[in-house]
């Protein structure tokens, strides 16, 4: 099946049509044109310096096409910005980075599918990417059974670290658990004792929902009802306008068309000035900020990143990434959105990786347990590579924790209200690998 997001104009922008087998990036010349694969080779500028040097494969799934489109888009830059900074600067060992690149259309059976071509038929050495976290979900058991590692790049479902965590899978950021330990205080202590929560009903949603639910009790608050949306749901009214009653705040949890729909539709039915809005980072991401409006304005949220360079964000390494992401995102939307937290993982994913690879001296496959055992446990110290801070990649579960901002939206813009050390987020491990 052809992946019609190639043909998208954003595409063209990263991607070079020919009629051999694979499509490259821009600048690797006529030689090196393609159509179907969805292959990145190294840019010509540096390809000489690497000789015969054979590279290592690195494949990502990512949604470019369907529900998540959006975010899998920005995702997509975090793994190029990551793959360019390596092989700029010598590779790994020696050997440069290919990368694979695969669209599964924002469904859990065609990301099945994607992820076993991947692994099967193009062979890659490890995979780094993923957004939705029912195909994180769909795909795990095949990298474990094919031996090797897996990055996740976006998945906040719980499950992926707790109750179905692999020995094979990592998540070197927060997850749900996390941010709820580092955001309930400040909802129950500063915005009010009571909440109602809604949220996308599926596999990341339900699982956020829970470890709220959990934290607001545990910090004397009260959850006093929950609401269920579909994932896709773009008219919210039919849900949002049965949301009544007495309480003091309004969570939401959504991402993408539905975190703008959460906030504008609540905006217009009133519940905005009945009840506080908060809600997860990822209605507020950058690229959702044009759409908030005013409509948005003092919407709370917590999340792992938040592209200012304020406090302890105001650093050489974050400029840098904030100058090399924002130049990249414009070539896909000319508005020049900031990066968001898709772009920041993805790309502290790859080098997280990257690191794991040169600690075990890994050269392919075989070394799968090497580099497992390399990433247990790593620390990864405020950097170019990890410019959002430092990280502990803990070795019971897979699961890092990191520093957590909450913030609030004023002017159409990211204030960050509280810095929570990552230290403060830890909750214990709830994972048995097989």
């Amino acid at each position: 099946m052809a992946e019609n997001w190639k043909n998208e104009a954003w595409a063209k922008e990263f991607w070079y049509s020919g009629k051999v087998t694979r499509r490259r990036l821009l600048g690797l010349g006529a030689t090196a044109a393609g159509a179907l694969g969805a292959t990145m080779l190294v840019p010509a500028p540096w390809r000489d310096a690497f000789g015969q040097a054979k590279p290592f494969k690195l494949g990502t799934l990512q949604p470019l096409s369907g529900t998540a489109a959006a975010g899998g888009k920005t995702a997509l830059v975090g793994v190029q910005m990551a793959v360019d900074r390596i092989n700029k600067s010598g590779g790994i060992s020696g050997r440069p980075i290919e990368l694979l690149v695969a669209d599964y259309e924002s469904k859990p059976d065609v990301g099945r599918r994607k992820a076993e071509k991947l692994v099967i038929e193009d062979k890659i050495d490890a995979h780094a990417g993923g957004y939705l976290s029912n195909v994180c979900l769909a795909c795990m058991p095949v990298y474990e059974e094919h031996k090797l590692v897996n990055m996740i790049t976006v998945c906040l479902d719980t499950t992926i670290t707790q109750s179905k965590c692999s020995r094979y899978t990592f998540r070197p950021f927060d997850f749900a658990p996390a941010q709820a330990v580092a955001a309930a205080p400040y909802m129950v202590n500063k915005m009010g004792k009571k909440w109602h929560i809604a949220y996308a009903d599926y596999a990341w949603g339900q699982s956020t929902k829970d470890a709220f639910v959990a934290e607001i009790k545990k910090n004397g608050g009260e959850v006093v009802g929950t609401t269920g949306i579909p994932l896709g749901t773009a008219d919210m009214t039919p849900f949002l306008s049965k949301i009544t009653g007495s309480f003091d705040g309004l969570f939401g949890i959504f991402f993408g068309p539905q975190g703008i729909a959460f906030v504008t539709q609540s905006f217009d039915l009133g519940l905005t000035k009945k009840y506080k809005l908060a809600g997860d980072g990822a209605i507020a991401v950058s690229v959702n900020i044009p759409a908030l409006g005013s409509k948005g304005e003092g919407f709370v949220g917590i999340d792992r990143y938040v592209p200012v360079l304020e406090g302890v964000l105001n650093t050489p390494s974050h400029k840098h990434f904030l100058e090399d992401s924002t130049a990249r995102l414009k070539q896909i939307d000319p508005t020049g959105p900031l990066p968001d937290r898709y772009v920041q993982s993805n790309f502290e994913g790859v080098n997280a990786l990257k690191v794991g690879m040169q600690k075990s001296g890994f050269r392919g496959r075989e070394d799968t347990m090497k580099l497992i055992e390399a990433l247990e446990g790593l620390e990864m110290k405020e950097s170019d590579d990890f410019p959002q801070g430092d990280k502990t990649l803990r070795k019971e579960d897979h699961q890092a924790f990191t520093r957590e901002f909450l913030f609030e939206l004023r002017g159409g813009k990211h204030k960050i209200l509280e810095v929570v050390p990552k230290d403060k987020t830890v909750v214990p491990a709830a994972c048995k690998f097989a």
